[in-house]
């Protein structure tokens, strides 16, 4: 099936945009992004099958990245979480050090 450059198509949380940028933005993600993202066309809203995309890519001479590690990848650091879980594993004394450091450094 040949598809015109210029179509316009919605990428998945992305929004609209033609079908040659999109492919290029789905070959610049990260492969576990890449394929959770899909492509629907605008003018009857059916998703593009991953193969059509391939096929796609490499008629347009499109690689997809390198093995990279994407900011959506990496899990989030909650601190709360972390200093909460500290601060009820820590022994009494010690929590009573920490609190009369920080009135220290907290007066400075």
């Amino acid at each position: 099936m040949t598809s015109d450059p210029e179509e316009s198509v919605r990428l998945q949380g992305f929004g609209e945009m033609t079908l040659r940028t999109a492919v290029a933005t789905l070959m610049a993600l990260a492969p576990r992004e890449r394929s959770d993202a899909a492509i629907f066309r605008v003018r009857d809203d059916v998703r593009l099958a991953e193969s059509e995309i391939a096929d796609l890519a490499s008629e347009w001479g499109m690689t997809p990245m390198a093995e990279i590690r994407s900011p959506k990848l990496v899990p989030e650091q909650h601190w709360q979480d972390i200093v909460r879980g500290m601060v009820r594993e820590a022994p009494l004394p010690a929590l009573m050090v920490a609190f009369m450091l920080g009135v220290l450094v907290a007066r400075r």
